[in-house]
């Protein structure tokens, strides 16, 4: 079978929509003109023929890497560049696009969780776990373009200036052991290691707590460069964010009556350590 016909069945199998396909077929008429099979192009950005493909149809999203790789290979003069951002954006499911933009510039960020330990907070065997359970089904190349995204929202800790990010973790979402138990114990020594950074506190709010400041659910206080302070509430695949400052204010009362009634940093990380010594 020829590179040709080969290339023209592979685009008409499971299309992708959107942002993503756009810049797919941007891709593709490059690649023409630059006269390159898929399978070149691959060898001089370090991906796959079939990775190439799916990218070409729009049903994976290239992270900013390969589209910066691929503008140099290809003498895009920064066309395939000024997809980066929406790339970006479009890694994320829609209800939590404008959020995970906020939280990439936050200079403050404080999660309250109370179902599965924070995306910030996972593992790559963690997440793989979370969206593996998600319903409807999500596809195979779905999956793992969710947890390359939710992994990148990590590079958060490390940016300079160091925000500051503090999370208080109901005790029922350490003792759930998604994934099984490898999985979870995996999940629980990121944790400690995660704590262990400085501008980070994890605390963890124990059951037998006879007050709880926030019976109402998760959310997460986001503050940005400028000073703005949001509070984002996420709820069964769908999202808010409240900017008007009464409703924020009243998110941090609640936050700050959880870090109170919690324990310590230091007594958290020791309740963690005590949850694996147990397994």
């Amino acid at each position: 079978m020829s590179e040709e016909t080969q290339e023209a069945q592979e685009d008409q199998e499971s299309p992708g929509s959107g942002i993503p396909l756009v810049f797919g077929r941007v891709l593709k008429r490059l690649r023409v003109q630059a006269a390159l099979e898929r399978a070149e192009l691959g060898r001089r950005t370090g991906y796959s023929a079939a990775t190439i493909t799916s990218y070409e149809v729009g049903r994976r999203i290239p992270n900013g890497k390969f589209i910066r790789q691929a503008d140099e290979v290809l003498g895009a003069g920064g066309l395939l560049i000024d997809f980066v951002e929406d790339m970006e954006r479009a890694q994320y499911p829609a209800f939590f696009r404008d959020a995970a933009a906020l939280e990439k510039q936050a200079v403050a960020l404080h999660v309250f969780a109370v179902q599965a330990v924070p995306g910030l907070l996972q593992t790559e065997d963690y997440a793989r776990a979370v969206f593996t359970m998600w319903r409807p089904v999500l596809s195979a190349e779905t999956i793992e373009q969710r947890v390359t995204a939710r992994l990148a929202r990590q590079e958060i800790f490390a940016r300079q200036p160091a925000p500051t990010v503090t999370f208080v973790l109901e005790e029922s979402v350490l003792c759930r052991q998604l994934g099984g138990l490898v999985t979870w114990r995996g999940q629980l020594e990121q944790i400690l290691l995660d704590s262990q950074r400085r501008n980070v506190e994890i605390q963890v709010m124990p059951n037998d707590r006879e007050e709880h400041g926030a019976l109402d659910g998760p959310f997460t206080l986001i503050e940005t460069t400028k000073g703005r302070r949001i509070a984002y509430v996420e709820a069964h695949k769908h999202s808010r964010l409240f900017t008007d400052r009464s409703t924020v204010r009243e998110a941090e009362e609640q936050y700050g009556l959880l870090r109170a009634q919690s324990l310590t940093p230091r007594q958290s990380v020791a309740f963690v350590e005590k949850l694996l010594g147990e397994t």
